[in-house]
């Protein structure tokens, strides 16, 4: 897929998300957001100026939420997302309210939508991770002119080719057929079973948080 499958899939097929922002002291905080549209410049959502999120906004632009869907944990597809957010004001409400037609129930009239404002989140980086395949399929992806950094593991030169790690990877996903071995990163869950296995030291960890 590419970015605006994965933005489509957010807005339209999950929808709501558990958004994380930062207080004034740095603590994280979370709460449940609806991500209302999309287009090529990211992700567009709403809130009112009076509520403590809106003020988390402001002070600190760095966000980050995960959206989930299935019935249980096998049949579930995970999006993350983690990127930055600014206030684009009134301009967009209408056709969000448009697109969103159930914001009229909490918000029914002009003079109560006028606290209400805009963002967009500009930039980011984001991880589709589908459980309901074996094996499991994972993806990145990037907005806004970012590129997502390499994660994940991967064999270094070092490999002797003993096939211990595709011995210990539950989603048989590390081809040993060639030295040194290859890990298919989309299909890769990141447990670090390869890493503890290796008796050379040849598999590194890039940049998973």
């Amino acid at each position: 897929m590419q970015t605006r499958d994965y933005l489509r899939y957010i807005v339209e097929g999950i929808h709501s998300v558990v958004f994380a922002t930062v207080d004034s002291m740095g603590r994280p905080v979370t709460c449940a957001i609806d991500i209302m549209d999309y287009d090529e410049g990211g992700l567009y959502f709403l809130t009112a100026k009076g509520k403590n999120f809106y003020g988390r906004l402001k002070g600190n632009d760095n966000i980050a939420f995960t959206a989930m869907k299935g019935r249980d944990t096998l049949s579930c597809v995970a999006v993350s997302v983690q990127g930055r957010a600014r206030e684009i004001g009134a301009d967009r409400l209408v056709d969000l309210f448009f697109k969103n037609p159930y914001m009229e129930k909490i918000y029914p009239d002009a003079d109560s939508r006028g606290a209400l404002t805009v963002f967009q989140i500009y930039e980011g980086t984001g991880e589709w991770f589908d459980l309901s395949r074996f094996p499991i399929e994972r993806a990145s992806f990037s907005f806004g002119g970012i590129q997502a950094d390499e994660a994940g593991y991967f064999v270094t030169d070092r490999c002797i080719g003993c096939k211990f790690c595709r011995s210990r990877c539950p989603q048989a996903c590390i081809d040993t057929a060639q030295t040194p071995a290859v890990i298919r990163q989309e299909h890769c869950l990141h447990c670090g079973n390869c890493l503890e296995i290796c008796p050379v030291g040849a598999i590194e960890r890039r940049n998973i948080l």
